[in-house]
């Protein structure tokens, strides 16, 4: 029974963090800058930011969030931290 409990498990968490790489900030408004926060949540302290064209590293996407929006776990320099997939392309 256990080894049909970790096939079910795995499938239920892969695709929420599909998405890993490269990505290139894109889409935003004119004249802002992507906010990498703490938590995948807009209220969740930012940690940095990211302009426009900026290369981010990717660890994966989920929609599991207190929104429902898509996030992704995105390093950017020493910043490890949650950005908004919608303004995520990738690189």
């Amino acid at each position: 029974m256990c080894f049909r409990l970790i096939p079910a498990l795995l499938l239920t968490v892969a695709p929420a963090l599909a998405e890993t790489g490269a990505f290139r900030v894109d889409g935003l408004p004119r004249g802002d800058a992507l906010s990498i926060r703490e938590t995948p949540d807009a209220s969740a302290p930012v940690l940095g930011q990211a302009p426009e064209g900026a290369r981010l590293r990717g660890f994966g996407c989920t929609n599991e969030t207190p929104s429902g929006l898509t996030w992704c776990r995105v390093k950017a320099g020493p910043i490890l931290g949650w950005a908004r997939r919608r303004y995520l392309a990738p690189d």
